[in-house]
């Protein structure tokens, strides 16, 4: 990583015009203006970010309205009960906050507690991390850093500004938060800080549901995902939001031995995409395993796991308030997981055909996880697995090629069938069509004089005592 001066972190920031303006305005009104956060830290990394441009002041709410009305296309008040000012100029959204201090003032409280800071030095110190509390002023471009946050940057430590457990005491999620910048930012946490998320995890009761998705999403994307997650895992945070992480630390049995599962879980997470549902996915694929261990004379199985995690992996996510989207989806993946494993049995291309239809959008994303959930230290096993995996690809490549797999249909539609069985719209007209369907499925097209014909024959059989 680069490591600037002080005097030229300010240059490494990419700042339009049209803050420049802004902070002349707060200057002529007797007033600082910083750009903080974030955006100062990426500047440093050399990061893309997408995020808005964070702000800084002291002046209050009502000021900073003042200030800003000439400059601002719109301006947004809804955070103005926490000292936050929103606007837009053109393209270009900001939020700009009064020195603050924020803090939970009661043990069970969900809701910080904001009192304004005396200064820009007491409003870094109360921000999560040192790499978080540096601060350029504008218009001058003055570099603050009073707690040592670029050269954390510059040796990749974590530190909090102020002890941690007042840091996570103002603000618990900053716990998980750390989790994600090791994940994020390849940061090593100081052992104070790994210390107080110890003592305490248990804090972390009082975030909402989701401020943790939020934390939690961004690690699983991180390129250092598998540092995120273990420090969450030692220090126990998994165990007040995603408890069924934990559990997979199964006791290893020194008879019937079995491959550590949540070691297993670990690579398979590192091996996937970097693509949410995808990765959700892989953490929790083999969430069922501890529900479903049962030690037999062949030694231990876990039958349905796939079926039970399923069925957790949804109610997880929904606790944690997942989108709709999320939530179809990384089940679908955790369910249909072990399927690929009945290939080497010799599918027919019918099989195959349902194997596309259930997957339906998932189809890159299951053959992914299928390709990643195979750890065995076994070469010989693996490349077994490998070369199904890859005979099973090319048959679905050739079937969509000659079939348009995703859109296959039953070979007649609805009022073919009521017209030929001489019938009204009904439930009898969706179990001929669902027929049809898997014939198509097993057998590949079918033209209408056949598949007239099969419908004759299913409808007599139907009639049969």
């Amino acid at each position: 990583m680069p490591d600037p001066s002080q005097e030229h972190v300010a240059d490494l920031l990419s700042l339009p015009p049209e803050v420049d303006e802004l902070g002349g305005l707060f200057l002529e009104a007797d007033r600082e203006l910083y750009v903080v956060g974030g955006s100062v830290r990426d500047a440093i990394l050399h990061r893309e970010t997408d995020a808005d441009l964070d702000f800084t002041t002291d002046a209050h709410p009502e000021e900073i309205i003042r200030i800003v009305q000439p400059w601002a296309d719109a301006r947004y008040l809804q955070g103005i009960r926490f000292g936050t000012v929103g606007a837009r100029k053109g393209d270009l959204r900001v939020e700009i906050t009064t020195f603050r201090e924020e803090v939970y003032p009661e043990a069970g409280s969900r809701r910080p507690h904001v009192t304004f800071a005396r200064d820009v030095k007491a409003d870094l110190s109360r921000r999560d991390f040192t790499i978080n509390a540096m601060a350029v002023r504008l218009p001058d471009k003055l570099f603050v850093d009073p707690f040592r946050g670029l050269y954390d940057l510059g040796h990749r430590r974590l530190r909090t500004p102020l002890d941690p457990e007042v840091s996570f005491g103002d603000d618990p999620l900053r716990m998980l938060r750390a989790a994600r910048f090791v994940s994020t930012l390849g940061v090593a946490p100081e052992p104070e800080v790994v210390e107080s998320m110890r003592r305490l995890r248990d804090r972390l009761e009082i975030v909402s549901a989701e401020r943790i998705r939020e934390e939690l999403s961004k690690l699983l994307l991180g390129p250092e995902v598998i540092a995120g997650l273990r420090l969450i895992l030692e220090t126990g945070l998994a165990d007040v939001f995603l408890p069924e992480l934990s559990a997979l630390r199964l006791e290893q049995d020194p008879v019937h031995k079995h491959k550590d599962v949540l070691a297993h879980t670990l690579a398979v997470v590192e091996k996937v995409e970097p693509k949410l549902p995808l990765r959700l996915a892989a953490l929790l694929h083999d969430i069922g395993k501890p529900a479903t261990r049962e030690i037999t004379s062949e030694g231990v199985q876990f039958h349905h796991h796939d079926v039970v995690g399923a069925r957790m992996s949804e109610e997880r996510l929904r606790a944690l308030r997942y989108p709709g989207d999320v939530v179809e989806k990384v089940p679908r993946l955790v369910e249909m997981h072990l399927r690929f494993h009945t290939y080497g049995d010799g599918w027919s291309d019918g099989a195959v055909r349902r194997y596309v239809r259930d997957a339906g959008s998932l189809l890159d994303d299951l053959n992914q996880l299928t390709r990643a959930d195979c750890t065995t230290q076994n070469p010989r096993k693996a490349a077994m697995l490998a070369e199904l995996q890859d005979e099973l690809e090319a048959r679905i490549a050739r079937l969509a090629e000659e079939e348009n797999l995703a859109r296959i249909r039953p070979p007649l539609d609805g009022n073919q069938v009521m017209e030929r069985l001489g019938v009204p719209p009904g439930p009898v007209v969706g179990e001929a069509l669902d027929h049809l369907l898997e014939l198509r499925m097993e057998r590949g097209p079918i033209d209408e004089e056949e598949a007239l014909r099969l419908l004759d024959e299913w409808w007599t059989s139907r009639e049969e005592p």
